[in-house]
């Protein structure tokens, strides 16, 4: 088997700082921006790199991790701004993965095993993976995961669970083999296969712990992407592709085959005959965009916005907190499906998906959620941020939100099941119009930053969200509810 390309990183060697737009909402198998835009041209200058280099060697890129963080924001906050706190380091009892990854396209199959070690800080009685490989769009298909752990069930088809007590601060450890089938249709999805290009997101079995609430098991949707919710972990990954493939992923690859990431709420790889340019952000940031051969679009124009939206957005809401971000651009995909540290798009998204899908780093990467719970965080502030970075921030705000969603950004992903046809609007877009309502621009910006600060590295709901904002805006509770956004 070939060795997967690396994250493209000779121009790494000075310090690296640590740290899912196009499609419908996100998750921790996840998408970003909507078809009703996906395609747009981004209005905004896009200030590339000093330069952009093709990467055809395998570089060995220098590994830090995510509590490392540089200090920011470059750009000075408004005089009615508060000082921003001290960013927190990733939960010290955070779990870690340790996945040996075998993809075989030839064969339609992914062979994986996979070792968990976890420690609640609650008790339980019981340890839950979701399988969102198994979620009705995958499934439709073709695609499915199977699963092999001794004592386990599977109450349905996305839930796994293994009868174990488990004491609050205990650590415990599980191993298993899973076996995912690829799709053999278009998903349009994080899990796919079109020739040779494997998508892979939110593939393999994943723990579904709320720190403080325990387990979150809400049931999937048909949602484009969507899925519930993933904390934060460290992953250590070796990966096997097929001779001549290349690999873009979450994280750094410090050795052929072996990729790492710390503090990110989960793992995704893309898998091609891939045209890979190389640049770096503010901070060292490395950034590498692959195209595979069967999209016709250059990457060096995404290599530039995003450049331009990583040094943006961390001037505007807190620096980038990781080494490295990634971005494939893959046949079969229409908008764009964000992973931490690492994007999937379709051809043609260069405008606001690219934009939407970057933000997603900070709302959701850094910033975790429970997206089945409350998909209105990550996608209305990822809808928020698109519009700061393009220009268009007047008009998501002046845009209708349709009556069946008017006052119901708040809801579950279980609300809009039967209601994907306002599910942008209603979420997204109205998302964006409820913190847009908490003053100017600028005001909203310091609240994210805020936001940022505070809940980095961890799970928050609307309760977290809300009393991070009010540092900025003591009526945000008011503002939001007026929308269907309660604490």
């Amino acid at each position: 088997m070939a060795a997967p390309l690396a994250l493209a990183l000779a121009l790494v060697a000075a310090g690296c700082s640590s740290n899912g737009g196009g499609g419908r909402a996100a998750a921790p198998g996840r998408t970003s921006a909507p078809t009703e835009s996906t395609s747009t041209s981004s209005t905004s200058p896009s200030a590339g790199p000093a330069g952009t280099t093709t990467t055809v060697a395998q570089a060995t890129p220098r590994v830090t991790g995510p509590a490392q963080v540089r200090p920011g924001p470059a750009q000075a906050p408004a005089a009615s701004c508060p000082a921003v706190p001290e960013r927190p380091t990733p939960r010290s009892d955070r779990p870690t993965y340790d996945l040996d990854v075998d993809v075989r396209p030839a064969e339609g199959i992914v062979v994986g095993n996979e070792t968990v070690r976890f420690t609640p800080d609650v008790a339980t009685d019981r340890l839950v993976f979701r399988l969102w490989a198994n979620a009705p769009r995958i499934t439709r298909a073709g695609g499915r995961i199977e699963v092999g752990l001794d004592g386990a069930s599977q109450p349905n088809p996305t839930t796994l669970v293994l009868p174990r007590k488990v004491a609050a601060g205990e650590t415990t450890e599980v191993s298993m083999t899973w076996q995912l089938t690829l799709p053999t249709s278009g998903t349009n999805d994080r899990i796919a296969r079109s020739g040779n290009a494997v998508r892979l997101g939110s593939f393999f079995p994943v723990l579904s712990w709320h720190p403080g609430l325990g387990w979150a098991t809400e049931p999937p949707t048909s949602g484009f992407a969507e899925a519930s919710l993933s904390l934060p972990a460290d992953f250590d990954v070796q990966v096997q592709v097929p001779d001549g493939s290349q690999v873009l992923a979450t994280g750094v690859s410090d050795k052929p085959g072996h990729w790492v990431a710390s503090g990110v709420p989960d793992w995704a790889m893309s898998i091609g005959d891939l045209r890979i340019v190389t640049g770096t952000a503010d901070g060292g940031v490395a950034v590498a965009v692959g195209v595979d051969r069967q999209v016709g679009d250059a990457p060096g124009p995404y290599l530039d916005k995003v450049i331009a939206v990583l040094d943006d957005f961390s001037k505007r809401f807190g620096p980038y907190p990781w080494p490295s971000y990634s971005l494939v651009l893959e046949p079969d995909l229409s908008g764009g499906i964000e992973y931490p540290m690492h994007a999937m798009q379709g051809p043609g998204t260069l405008g606001r998906t690219t934009s939407h899908e970057v933000a997603h780093m900070w709302f959701y990467g850094l910033v975790a959620t429970n997206q089945g719970a409350t998909p209105w965080i990550d996608e209305g502030l990822a809808t928020w941020a698109e519009g700061r970075f393009e220009g268009t921030t007047a008009s998501i705000k002046a845009k209708e939100v349709p009556a069946a969603g008017k006052g119901h950004a708040g809801e579950p992903m279980t609300y809009w099941e039967a209601r994907q046809s306002i599910y942008y609007r209603s979420v997204y877009v109205q998302g964006a119009q409820a913190v847009g309502a908490l003053g100017s621009p600028e005001l909203v910006d310091c609240a994210l930053r805020q936001l940022v600060a505070r809940q980095a590295y961890r799970v928050s709901g609307n309760g977290e969200v809300i009393a991070a904002l009010s540092v900025v805006s003591p009526d945000a509770a008011a503002v939001l509810a007026r929308y269907g956004i309660h604490g």
